[in-house]
């Protein structure tokens, strides 16, 4: 499955893009991440179910110094990546 991820609040500069490539690949989960010029962090993730769920719940939280506000999960179409990349 795959899903496109919108992340609110205080998302940039606090390491969330590099903890959430660790915790994609930990769990095994393809895609991306981004930081918005509107100071959102916007992903991709694509794998089984049960992982881009961890993944979420990661996202939902974020590292230490974030502070999420609002995530928007959207269900996309499965693109076949092969790594998961921070841009």
């Amino acid at each position: 499955m795959a899903r496109r991820v919108t992340v609110q609040g205080r998302v940039q500069g606090v390491y969330f893009r590099d903890s959430t490539q660790q915790a994609a690949r930990s769990a095994g989960v393809v895609g991306w991440v981004r930081n918005e010029p509107d100071g959102t962090v916007q992903a991709y993730l694509e794998g089984p179910p049960e992982a881009v769920e961890q993944v979420l719940g990661f996202l939902r939280e974020g590292p230490g110094d974030a502070s999420v506000t609002d995530v928007d999960v959207r269900a996309v179409a499965v693109e076949g990546l092969r790594d998961f990349a921070v841009r």
